[in-house]
């Protein structure tokens, strides 16, 4: 009869006990590949969430059939892209899934929210500024002219995720912090009664500066997604332009693209 310490030792973590993966051994697919697919699956999905252990390597092979390097190579990938963290003395643990936002005109907070990212908000900057040339010419405002400034860190399970800056015609709708750190900038504006219809959206690529890389937990350097936005109401009125900075190793934008003919 095994010890009661080789039963603690080969029993898988409960959040993991809960899962049914399924391999197929005879597709071109690496194993491995599958394996780490379904696990990022369940935490996205929530099924692992935030802390949740993985138990060990050893556990996890023998209850799935599998080589130790191709749990361990399943692993690593996650590890690799974040998802995962090996904690000394702990074993392997979920540490968050990364968000990844469809590209249509939606807000952040409310894609977040769907996606059971729990999502808060602080305010770093709100207050009227003169509009620089390029603000200027995405409202359709005068070059100098007032227009409303906000500044906003936008976390999800209390750690960075992006920092959005968004520029607002003036006495657009009312903002207070208190509204704007509890929902999301296109919410108050539907409550507010307008209609939001299009936008124009460029997405990029660049470093982060040391400042940025200090407010978004990451190294200075590292890389960082880039989208600026101008959003237009039902009267083809431009209602916001958004200059934000996503954290690469936390965040991704989804395509569909469909075939012209």
């Amino acid at each position: 009869m095994a010890k009661t310490g080789d039963r603690a030792r080969t029993a898988p973590a409960p959040a993991l006990s809960s899962l049914d993966f399924t391999l197929d051994r005879g597709s071109p697919v690496p194993l491995y590949y599958q394996l780490a697919q379904q696990l990022e699956a369940a935490i996205e999905q929530g099924v692992l969430a935030p802390g949740d252990l993985l138990g060990n390597e050893v556990d996890l092979s023998v209850r799935l059939g599998l080589s130790r390097p191709t749990v361990r190579q399943a692993i690593q990938s996650l590890v690799d892209k974040g998802l995962l963290v090996r904690r000394r003395g702990v074993g392997t643990q979920v540490v968050h899934s990364q968000v990844k936002r469809p590209l249509e005109l939606s807000s952040l907070y409310d894609d977040l929210e769907a996606a059971g990212q729990a999502p808060t908000t602080q305010v770093v900057l709100h207050e009227a500024v003169p509009a620089s040339c390029d603000v200027a010419a995405a409202l359709g405002v005068p070059e100098g002219s007032e227009v409303t400034a906000l500044e906003r860190l936008r976390r999800t399970h209390g750690r960075p995720v992006a920092l959005l800056c968004n520029y607002l015609p003036p006495a657009l709708l009312d903002l207070d912090d208190a509204r704007l750190e509890s929902t999301g900038l296109y919410r108050m504006m539907r409550s507010a009664g307008i209609t939001l219809h299009s936008a124009r959206q460029t997405i990029g690529a660049r470093a982060a500066t040391a400042e940025e890389a200090a407010r978004l937990d990451e190294e200075e350097g590292a890389a960082l997604l880039t989208m600026q936005r101008t959003a237009y109401d039902d009267t083809g009125r431009a209602v916001e332009y958004g200059t934000h900075i996503y954290r690469a190793s936390r965040y991704t934008f989804d395509f569909q693209l469909l075939v012209r003919v």
